[in-house]
């Protein structure tokens, strides 16, 4: 773990953006991507969002989420086929040009969230029937289904809001080919076995993730991210229990964090974001770097440096004419 005086150094460095001059640039919520001769780099920033909100950066976050990635894209290669071709920086991705599908497989193992798409937020509210899934009466906070379960969401452009939307819905209203998104399913809760099966070994529970998927060649393929803290929830297995028995919280090591902070100083994204101190800043970087090591069973390295130079440095080393 980086210390603190490490962290604090950080904050100056942070990598918040990009603006290379190569390629078809597509700017999203924490990734900057480049299009060009079939390929795409994905340079993934220290940008933190919640509630389809960007709310600010936070020290290494960018790093974290890559080096993630590309750990369970090389882990989970035989289940399906992905997008990567090389990380030729720690927060850089090149893969090839897919065809995305307009639909997220969002894939949960519990019942829970702060969000207005999150399947406690909705429980809590009176629906029984989540995205096509029939939820049965009594169920608590964080408690566990008897089987995951999948409800979709459609992506939504730049600053606008994400929708959830049943199997039945998606596939009437032709987003996806009934025959694809049945890959897409099966595909998605095989992922969500294999994550769950080998972050158990190191003591975490994977809550909850999304997956997006493309066409490739006629065939389809894994993209953007995959197990992050960003498109995932773990919490603390060993602690989990006694916890839920106890109606408390669960360990948490992912930027529900951030995401609990805002809704208790009464922002789930609609109106002004709330000025995030220095102290949750690290503190959340202290959870993604955790959140890394535990899932990958390696030391997080990272030292103080400009990221956007070092990133500049590494395309030019890789070919990339910058």
């Amino acid at each position: 773990m980086l210390s603190d005086t490490i962290l604090k150094n950080q904050l100056k460095y942070t990598l918040d953006k990009t603006d290379f001059k190569i390629g078809k640039k597509y700017e999203g919520k924490v990734r900057d991507n480049y299009i060009l001769d079939g390929k795409r780099i994905i340079i993934t920033t220290d940008r933190i969002s919640a509630f389809d909100r960007v709310l600010c950066t936070i020290p290494f976050k960018g790093q974290v989420l890559n080096q993630i990635s590309a750990f369970w894209f090389e882990k989970a290669s035989n289940i399906v086929k992905n997008h990567v071709i090389s990380v030729p920086d720690p927060n850089v991705m090149i893969v090839k040009e897919c065809k995305p599908y307009p639909v997220e497989m969002v894939v949960r193992g519990y019942i829970t969230g702060v969000t207005t798409t999150s399947a406690w937020y909705n429980y809590e509210k009176g629906i029984r029937n989540f995205c096509g899934n029939i939820l049965p009466e009594g169920l608590k906070k964080n408690q566990k289904f008897d089987k995951p379960i999948i409800t979709p969401s459609t992506k939504a452009e730049h600053g606008l809001h994400d929708e959830s939307i049943s199997r039945e819905e998606i596939i009437k209203r032709g987003l996806v080919d009934e025959k694809i998104y049945k890959k897409m399913e099966k595909a998605a809760l095989a992922l969500f076995d294999f994550g769950t099966k080998l972050v158990a070994k190191n003591n975490l529970i994977l809550v909850d993730t999304k997956y997006e998927f493309g066409e490739l060649n006629g065939g389809l393929v894994l993209i953007d991210e995959i197990h992050t803290p960003d498109s995932s929830r773990f919490w603390i297995k060993d602690t989990y229990q006694e916890l839920f028995s106890k109606g408390q919280e669960p360990q948490k090591l992912d930027k529900e964090y951030v995401r609990q902070w805002l809704a208790n100083k009464g922002f789930i994204g609609e109106g002004s974001i709330p000025s995030i101190p220095d102290e949750v800043r690290i503190e959340t970087a202290k959870r993604y770097m955790t959140a890394y090591e535990m899932v990958t069973g390696k030391e997080f390295k990272a030292g103080n440096e400009n990221v956007l130079g070092r990133i500049r440095n590494n395309l030019e080393k890789s070919g990339i004419k910058l």
